[in-house]
């Protein structure tokens, strides 16, 4: 007899994480555990919540209520549990919730935990098999790598700092400058992630938990993937100068804004394009053909020719014209642009995040593939607390009547 086939899942579903994080590193990689299947409990504090829900822009109902627009683009099918970690009833649930789980995200801050008498001493010791990660600035200084920056709070501006990315970034000449949106946060929840998941594998050999010790500053220095190679070859340290413009060109101007020509290569290729500008002129001076030129060469003389020909034309006719040429094209997007975005409609990468309030959210969704896997979730961002008798009363150990108490209480 002919058996059904297996029903499309998640990879992580039957998964129960406890999410103690906040802001948005924390919260980014608790969400993309989350759209792939896992079970997420955030914890947070009663009546304010979590830091992330005090940030504006908010979306107002008609109500009068309003929701934080970063809170809802960071929270999607994730559980909310209230719970004064200070009150000894919240602490014993908590802990019996941890026995249950099988990893906790920590981004509160270095200690935060720990001055809670619930450092990973205890925790192991409450569950040998937990994975317990933690995101913090620099390194847990009683993890298992602590250096001499490990105390310091931090937050997206300072790890880009630290990380060197605000060196190699902005206007030649000018000073440093932060990437415009909050790399500092999101490649660190993304390496958070990463690193879980190499731990719960090595979980299913050894059937024991780890200490996943995560630093923001590791993870953006990490990714100075050209700069820190040339300065060990070089000994040279990159800045913001444009001598590298030939083999990555910067963004040219177009009718209606601009576009981006990427990776020339070589003498012939710089023939094909000036050809088909109609600029053969150009290919009898090897300096068009990139051949001995500088940053400064480029800047003063390649792009004002290039952007003769794009300039009076639209970005798609430009980028789809030298596309078909063999370039490596883009356009340079705003937010607006991203959002009525064909490609993203078509690899789904949109969905109704909900805002609590019966609207719209649109917002990006996770952008892991895999064949075959069912559709990722899309359960709006909890109410603070939505969760706190479903959670509580059942793997927290509390009863019904404790439980009212506690509200009364004020203590979730």
């Amino acid at each position: 007899m002919a058996t059904k086939p297996n029903a499309p899942s998640l990879p992580l579903e039957g998964i129960r994480v406890m999410d103690v994080t906040h802001i948005v590193a924390g919260p980014f990689c608790s969400m993309i555990l989350a759209d792939m299947g896992a079970e997420v409990i955030k914890i947070e504090r009663p009546v304010i919540g979590e830091r992330g829900r005090s940030n504006g822009p908010f979306i107002d109902g008609e109500d009068g209520a309003s929701v934080s627009a970063r809170y809802l683009g960071l929270n999607r099918n994730k559980k909310s549990v209230a719970l004064d970690l200070r009150d000894p009833r919240c602490k014993a649930a908590f802990e019996r919730m941890v026995k249950e789980s099988d990893i906790l995200l920590d981004n509160w801050g270095p200690g935060a935990l720990r001055r809670l008498g619930l450092g990973y001493d205890v925790l192991k010791e409450l569950n040998p098999a937990l994975i317990y990660t933690s995101l913090t600035g620099y390194g847990d200084p009683e993890g298992p790598a602590p250096g001499p920056y490990s105390d310091w709070p931090a937050n997206n501006p300072c790890v880009q700092g630290m990380g060197g990315w605000m060196t190699v970034t902005g206007e030649p000449g000018g000073g440093p400058q932060m990437v415009g949106d909050n790399i500092g946060d999101s490649v660190p929840g993304v390496w958070a992630a990463l690193g879980t998941m190499m731990a719960l594998e090595a979980r299913h050999r050894t059937g024991e938990g780890a200490f996943v010790d995560m630093a923001m500053y590791d993870c953006m220095a990490t990714h100075m993937t050209s700069t820190m190679p040339f300065y060990q070859a070089t000994g040279m340290v990159s800045g913001r100068e444009r001598n590298n413009m030939l083999s990555a060109q910067l963004a040219l101007k177009a009718k209606d804004g601009y576009v981006v020509l990427a990776g020339a290569g070589g003498p012939e290729k710089w023939k094909v394009l000036w050809r088909f500008m109609d600029r053969e002129d150009l290919i009898e001076d090897d300096r068009y053909l990139g051949i001995g030129v500088s940053g400064d060469f480029y800047m003063n003389n390649f792009v004002p020719e290039l952007e003769a020909w794009t300039s009076v034309r639209t970005k798609a006719e430009v980028a789809s014209q030298l596309t078909e040429i063999g370039y490596s094209m883009g356009i340079v997007q705003d937010q607006a642009d991203l959002d009525q975005c064909p490609h993203l409609e078509a690899r789904g990468m949109f969905i109704n995040g909900g805002n609590n309030l019966g609207g719209m959210f649109r917002t990006l969704n996770t952008p892991i593939k895999i064949a075959g896997a069912a559709e990722t979730p899309n359960i709006q961002p909890p109410f603070l607390g939505a969760n706190n008798e479903e959670i509580l009363c059942s793997i927290g150990g509390v009863s019904q009547e404790d439980l009212e108490l506690m509200q009364s209480d004020g203590v979730i």
